[in-house]
């Protein structure tokens, strides 16, 4: 709250420091350069000291403004924003510093704002999955796919599912060096109907790691949103590390895990299995996680949620139906 002082006040408190500069400028005028100076200019000039001293007493008794001895002669006047202070309440007394007026005023420091876990350079771990899908032959020549095995594992390698599946349809063909499927494995099987189920209830809301994870999909009936799918089959960085063309064959899940692994998969007799596989697949996706995952925050803003989208429009990332070749199970798998 300002303080109203009185006239009277004031002009007592400047009497005794401008009595000194009266007494001296009263002649008549004053040589600067050999040139007379009009009477005029020394009343303005007595006008504009007087009201300079007067303000100056009031500031020093206020306590605002303190003078070192060794500069009396000279004075600077802060700027109403570089004058730092307290005003307490009524009876305390008001003080306050001056600043240099070239000093830069005190800056808050900037709060360093963490981004928000799982938004950037690494999936959330108990949001990701991995998954591996093993198939057998049904239908006419044992050329149609169907799924015979499913499992599913942790973002840090641990089995959350794996089960041997009964298909909806006769097997023709086992595909034992394949699969690892054999006729033992299907009489505890689970119908397919209710291993879907199961599974799907773990994919949901997850982000789905696997190699081929077109075939699995297709395998499963499913479709898993995109935005929420990570193939290690289409992943340029990987298949550049290995110093490989890009091409089918080199860019098999066996070719990979040795290249940049250095782990042997795939070599027993027995065929393939859906747990190593899948395994496999998640320390691929963890080699190049950081990266991935920036690279799908740029294309795709944390604000867009995620839809599933419909199959007749996701070519993309779904197969058209064909018959189950060799060479597409050296090659992908």
């Amino acid at each position: 709250m300002a303080t109203h002082v009185p006239l009277s006040e004031l002009t007592g408190i400047a009497t005794k420091e401008s009595s000194k500069y009266f007494e001296c400028s009263s002649t008549p005028s004053t040589s600067f350069g050999g040139k007379d100076t009009p009477r005029w200019w020394h009343k303005r000039r007595s006008r504009q000291h007087q009201r300079f001293m007067v303000r100056k007493a009031f500031l020093e008794k206020r306590g605002v403004l303190n003078l070192p001895q060794e500069s009396e002669g000279t004075l600077q006047l802060a700027r109403p924003e570089v004058l730092e202070g307290t005003e307490t309440t009524r009876g305390s007394t008001r003080q306050a510093t001056l600043r240099s007026p070239d000093t830069q005023p005190r800056k808050k420091p900037i709060q360093k704002i963490e981004p928000r876990k799982g938004s950037s350079g690494h999936a959330m771990p108990n949001k990701c999955v991995a998954i591996d899908c093993e198939m057998v032959g049904t239908g006419p020549g044992g050329r149609v796919s169907e799924l015979a095995r499913c499992s599913v594992v942790s973002y840090h390698g641990d089995v959350l599912y794996d089960k041997y599946i009964r298909p909806e349809t006769p097997i023709v063909d086992y595909r034992t060096r394949w699969s690892g499927i054999t006729r033992q494995h299907m009489q505890n099987a689970i119908p397919f109907r209710v291993a879907q189920k199961e599974i799907l209830k773990l994919l949901k809301g997850k982000l789905v790691v696997g190699h081929a994870l077109h075939n699995d999909f297709r395998a499963l009936k499913y479709f898993h949103p995109r935005r929420q799918t990570r193939d290690t089959l289409s992943v340029p960085s990987l298949i550049n590390q290995t110093g490989f063309p890009v091409r089918a064959q080199s860019s098999s899940l066996k070719n990979l895990a040795l290249q940049l692994l250095n782990k042997r998969i795939q070599v027993g007799q027995h065929g393939h299995s859906s747990v190593e596989d899948a395994a496999t697949a998640m320390e691929l996706y963890r080699l190049v996680e950081v990266q991935w995952e920036l690279q799908e925050a740029r294309s795709h803003p944390s604000n867009c949620e995620d839809s599933l989208q419909d199959s007749g429009t996701d070519t993309e990332h779904y197969m058209e139906d064909q018959f189950w070749l060799e060479d597409q199970t050296e090659g992908c798998k």
